[in-house]
C-alpha cells in the first residue's frame, strides 16, 4: 500500500454545539433530561493578580487523582500548546472540547464529526498535536478516520480562527493512507525536540499482521505498523526531513522508525529527548519502548517478536531489533497498555523525571524511572492513587502546557494527578 499525499480543503466541518448535556448547561430550546446527573463545577484557585494556582507544590511521591471535569463523550486524549492554560480534549467522535478554569466549554473548539467515522471501537478522531510556535501561527493537526468505505487514516492540518476557543472550520488534508481493517489505527501525534511532526500508525489490524508476506509491521513499502516522521513547515504538502532513514530511498520516506503493533500512545521526554512508546500486545505481552529520539531507523520487532518472546515461534532471529524495556503479561485483566508521560512539571518535585503509564483494561496506573538503558523502581500506584476506581477505561495519560499530568477516563471524566 502506497501512501496518497494530497493537499486539499475539508469543507463542511461546521462548528456546532456540542453534546446535549453541554448545551442544556449553557441554555438552549432542549428540555433538560430530569434525571441526568449534573455536571459539578470546580473551583480553579485564584492568586491575588487573578491567575490560576496550578498547585502548591508538594514533597513525597503520595498521590491522588483531582477530578477536573466531567461531560465529556467518549474522551481519549489530552493535550496543549506550551504555557497555555487551558486544556485541550479529543472526543472520538470528532471534537475537540476546552476546558478552562476546571470549567467544560459548551462550544467545542473544532467539531468534524461530519467527516469522522468512528463506527468502530479504534476509529474516530484519534491524535491532536498543536505546532510548537501554535502561540503565533495558531496551527494544529489532528489524526483521525475518515468517512470513506474503506476508514482511511487522515492527517489533517487546522488554524485557530480569531476567536482563540474556536477554531475556523475548514482544514487541509495533508497524507491518507489505506486501513485494511478497522482497529490498531494508532492515532497519537507529537512534535519532537526537532521541530518535527511524529505519527503513530498500527499494523492495519486484524490479528496476527496477516498483510502480505512479511506482515505491516517489517514492510517497509507501507505506512502500517511504523513511527512517521514530516516536516510540516516546508514542502507540499509537507517535507521529508533529510535524515529519514529512507529519505534517499529503500522505504517509503515518512518511516522514522518500524516493526510496531499498535503504539496507541507515544511521547518524548521533555528533558532528554528519549521517546517512550507503549505498544499495544497481541494475546501476551503489553510492552514499553525507550529510545534516544534522535535515533533513526529503528526495528522494533513486531511481528517477529511479541515484547521479548518470538512470536507464534519456538525460535527466531532478535539480532537488530529494539526489545522493550518493560513488558508485563496478559494476567489479572491487563491486557492493554497506555502509554503515557515523564514527568516534568512543577507540582510533585520529588517525581520528576519518573514515567507514568497504565493499562487500559485493567485500569491500573504505574511509574518507573529510566537511565543507560534500564528501568527502575518500578511501582504500581493504582490502589494509592485511585482507591475508589474512579478511572473507568484508561483511554490516555495527557499533559498540560506547563508539564502536569492528567488521566483521560473513557466515561467522560479527566483527573489531574497531584500531590495528595
Amino acid at each position: 500500500m502506497k501512501p496518497t499525499h494530497v493537499l486539499t480543503t475539508i469543507f463542511g466541518a461546521a462548528l456546532a454545539t456540542a453534546t446535549m448535556l453541554a448545551t442544556s448547561a449553557c441554555g438552549s430550546d432542549s428540555k433538560p433530561d430530569p434525571d441526568a446527573e449534573p455536571i459539578p463545577v470546580f473551583d480553579a484557585a485564584i492568586d491575588d493578580a487573578g491567575g490560576i494556582v496550578r498547585c502548591e507544590p508538594a514533597s513525597g511521591t503520595d498521590l491522588k487523582l483531582q477530578e477536573i471535569t466531567r461531560g465529556l463523550v467518549e474522551p481519549l486524549y489530552l493535550t496543549a500548546p506550551a504555557g497555555d492554560e487551558r486544556l485541550f480534549v479529543i472526543e472520538q467522535p470528532g471534537r475537540i472540547r476546552i476546558v478552562e478554569d476546571n470549567t467544560l466549554l459548551a462550544t467545542p473548539f473544532l467539531d468534524i464529526t461530519d467527516i469522522v467515522r468512528d463506527t468502530s471501537n479504534e476509529q474516530g478522531l484519534l491524535g491532536l498535536a498543536f505546532h510548537p510556535d501554535y502561540a503565533t501561527n495558531g496551527r494544529f493537526f489532528v489524526d483521525y478516520t475518515a468517512t470513506d468505505p474503506r476508514g482511511d487514516t487522515v492527517i489533517a492540518e487546522y488554524t485557530v480562527s480569531g476567536d482563540e476557543d474556536v477554531a475556523n472550520a475548514s482544514g487541509e488534508i495533508l497524507l491518507t493512507f489505506d486501513q485494511p481493517e478497522s482497529n490498531h489505527n494508532g492515532g497519537m501525534l507529537a512534535f519532537g525536540a526537532d521541530g518535527y511532526l511524529y505519527i503513530g500508525t498500527g499494523d492495519g489490524g486484524g490479528a496476527n499482521d496477516e498483510h502480505g508476506p512479511i506482515g505491516n509491521g517489517q514492510n517497509l513499502d507501507t505506512l502500517l505498523g511504523k513511527l512517521l516522521r514530516i516536516d510540516v513547515d516546508s514542502g507540499s504538502p509537507y517535507g521529508i526531513p533529510a535524515n529519514n532513514p529512507f529519505a534517499g530511498g529503500g522505504g517509503e520516506p515518512e518511516i522514522w522508525a518500524y516493526g510496531l503493533r499498535n503504539p496507541w500512545r507515544f511521547s518524548f521526554d521533555s528533558m532528554t529527548g528519549d521517546v517512550y512508546i507503549g505498544d499495544v500486545g497481541q494475546n501476551i505481552l503489553e510492552e514499553i519502548n525507550v529510545r534516544p529520539g534522535t535515533e533513526a531507523g529503528l526495528n522494533y520487532g513486531w511481528k517477529i517478536m511479541e515484547g521479548t518472546d518470538c512470536f507464534q515461534a519456538a525460535s527466531c532471529d532478535s539480532n537488530g531489533l529494539v526489545l522493550p524495556v518493560h513488558e508485563y503479561p496478559h494476567s489479572q485483566g491487563r491486557q492493554s497498555i497506555t502509554g503515557g508521560y515523564v514527568y516534568r512539571g512543577s507540582c510533585i518535585p520529588d517525581l520528576q523525571g519518573s514515567y507514568f503509564f497504565g493499562d487500559f483494561a485493567g485500569e491500573q496506573v504505574y511509574t518507573f524511572e529510566y537511565a543507560a538503558g534500564a528501568i527502575s523502581n518500578l511501582q504500581d500506584i493504582t490502589d494509592s492513587i485511585d482507591p475508589n476506581s474512579d478511572i473507568a477505561g484508561l483511554t490516555s495519560f495527557g499533559e498540560d502546557g506547563f508539564g502536569e499530568l492528567f488521566v483521560v477516563s473513557r466515561d467522560g471524566k479527566l483527573f489531574k494527578i497531584v500531590p495528595r
